[in-house]
């Protein structure tokens, strides 16, 4: 049976200014999960998704499938409870 999970991810590469964060929010949005996408100030994307694990895993395979814009050079997440709040994908 699945639950639902948080994911945060975080992106290292040539993601900042490339649109990383709205391809990301599209494919979120067409997964169906909540969350945002933000800039860091080291230069990476922070990726926080909320819905079903498989939804989660889908996107993170996304993430790291080498189709994005820009350049993945890594993904990093951690795994969690969803905390809630989210009113749709956001670009923060």
């Amino acid at each position: 049976m699945s639950q639902d999970v948080r994911m945060t991810a975080w992106v290292r590469g040539a993601v900042q200014q490339v649109g990383f964060r709205w391809w990301t929010r599209s494919r979120a949005l067409e997964i169906g999960l909540l969350g945002y996408a933000s800039n860091l100030g080291d230069g990476r994307v922070q990726v926080v998704a909320e819905g079903r694990r498989e939804q989660c895993d889908q996107l993170l395979d996304l993430l790291r499938s080498g189709d994005t814009p820009g350049r993945v050079d890594g993904v990093t997440e951690i795994w969690g409870s969803p905390v809630g709040g989210y009113d749709g994908f956001a670009i923060r």
